[in-house]
């Protein structure tokens, strides 16, 4: 791969982040390690502190736009992307997590800050004072999120009839599960190929492959969810109802793979990771299931997708767990997965060390540069350089690293750690 490409004729434009993350997916070692803010919906930054970011490098005064409206992330633009230094840009749905298009931005006033959200973005606010939003924007029906006043974030409002196990029917829980409409391809890839041009790495979400993410399973996006909806009640089904599990991930599977195989023939090789999944197998101290659970009722999933993705595609698949997982790890690596975020390092069993020697020539770190539950938002600007330069010395030997925090930048952190975390990279890139 070359260092430049020509754009539109005669411009060129620097290829360096894409071969950089090209070489850290093969565990080969890059000219220094790549750098992610803002390229999947876990290893983004929160609008706040994206305004503030863009306050502290003296960029164009504009709001921030809201892409994911969920966890109120923002856009990390293309100039805030320079100032940080970051190598990879993302790929998104057409659609966010409650089900509207991501487009026709409008103003809104989030805590005193003003914003930009999409256009069917509706909300009412409740008699406490709580923000409520609707599945498609559509106030008729009964909001699908919560955000407590003052909050920072929604949560998924569970919306669930009650449960008889006689009538209880998988395709209930399928009905997200849906060939790929054509403004949704003709979306992804327009954006695919935009993201690909501008020289970064291409980290892509498509949709569709999360096998049990509690954060998909009360259906923010559906009108009327039907079936399984309640995600205590999920956890329980994960033991007491497998019959019905299987059937459920078998058809999601079924679809999913129909819907890459249309994806990958829009998109092509511009995209060099993919997001699979997002459910979580751990806790700070243990785990959600057993290993063999994971086994006999994930697995076989993820691989059937992994394994279209590997022999169709250049891909690599890209799974989001966190918690205590390291007793898991070799099951992902079994199942077909090249990445694991966002690499907890605080819980139970997950120390750098123990990860990069026993994992680190079998599956990519992405993410674990920085603790993000205590010394990202709450250490001081050097307490946050001195971890961040350990985790790379830990990390960055041999490639299989790409930089992030331990999960999404957080509401609340202050913006000279932020900077201190991205000058101690940049300082240890330096050393290379």
């Amino acid at each position: 791969m070359s260092d430049t490409t020509q754009l539109q004729g005669s411009t060129e434009i620097s290829t360096a982040g894409r071969e950089r993350l090209h070489k850290t997916l093969r565990h080969q070692q890059p000219d220094r390690i790549p750098i992610d803010f803002g390229g999947s919906a876990t290893t983004g930054v929160h609008a706040s502190c994206v305004a503030a970011l863009r306050d502290y490098y003296g960029l164009e005064k504009r709001p921030v736009r809201v892409h994911e409206p969920f966890q109120m992330l923002a856009t990390v633009e293309e100039d805030l992307r320079a100032a940080m230094g970051v190598d990879v840009v993302g790929v998104y749905s057409r659609s966010s997590m409650f089900g509207f298009p991501i487009d026709n931005w409008k103003s809104w006033n989030f805590n005193g800050l003003e914003v930009l959200v999409p256009g069917a973005f509706n909300v009412t606010t409740d008699a406490k004072g709580d923000t409520l939003i609707y599945p498609e924007g559509d106030m008729t029906v009964p909001p699908s999120g919560r955000m407590p006043q003052g909050g920072f974030f929604f949560d998924a409002i569970i919306r669930q009839d009650p449960i008889d196990d006689e009538k209880l029917d998988p395709q209930d829980n399928t009905e997200e599960f849906q060939l790929i409409a054509q403004p949704d391809l003709d979306h992804l890839a327009r954006a695919a190929h935009a993201a690909s041009a501008t020289g970064a790495g291409v980290l892509a979400g498509f949709g569709g492959t999360a096998f049990g993410d509690i954060a998909l399973v009360p259906g923010p996006f559906l009108k009327h969810p039907r079936g399984i909806r309640d995600v205590s009640e999920w956890y329980v089904s994960t033991r007491s109802r497998q019959d019905y599990i299987h059937k459920v991930f078998q058809r999601q599977s079924e679809v999913a793979i129909a819907n890459l195989e249309k994806i990958h023939a829009v998109v092509g090789d511009s995209v060099q990771a993919v997001f699979i999944c997002g459910t979580d197998f751990g806790t700070q101290t243990s785990a959600f299931c057993s290993v063999k659970t994971l086994r006999d009722l994930y697995l076989p999933y993820y691989k059937q997708v992994n394994d279209w993705i590997h022999a169709h595609t250049p891909w690599k698949t890209f799974k989001h767990s966190c918690g205590a997982v390291s007793k898991f790890i070799p099951s992902f690596i079994d199942a077909g997965f090249d990445i694991l975020n966002p690499v907890q390092c605080s819980a139970t069993g997950m120390e750098p060390e123990k990860l990069k020697s026993e994992f680190g020539d079998r599956i990519v770190f992405w993410g674990g540069g920085v603790d993000t539950q205590q010394v990202l938002p709450f250490g001081s600007p050097s307490e946050v350089r001195e971890q961040v330069l350990r985790r790379c010395e830990v990390f960055a030997p041999g490639g299989g690293f790409v930089f992030n925090t331990i999960h999404n930048v957080q509401a609340g952190t202050p913006v000279e750690n932020i900077v201190a975390m991205l000058d101690a990279v940049h300082e240890f890139n330096g050393r290379k």
